[in-house]
């Protein structure tokens, strides 16, 4: 009995790593949807913008960035 439920997992387990591998994007995405973790999400966008906002600031963009604060 054990050794069909072993046989199974091993199975399972070698179809699974015969599957190409996901964006970082889709996975995330599927993390959400699984787990129901939405309130994620506007976090991190709200981090991204400010990511790309810092790096801009190092840019020739930084005195338009600056207006609109």
């Amino acid at each position: 009995m054990t050794d069909d439920k072993d046989s199974k997992k091993a199975a399972d387990f070698a179809a699974g790593a015969q599957e190409g591998s996901s964006g970082l994007m889709s996975e995330f995405f599927a993390f959400l949807k699984h787990n129901k973790k939405w309130w994620l999400l506007p976090i991190l966008l709200v981090l991204l913008v400010v990511g790309v906002l810092v790096v801009l600031g190092g840019t020739a963009a930084a005195p338009f960035i600056y207006t609109l604060f």
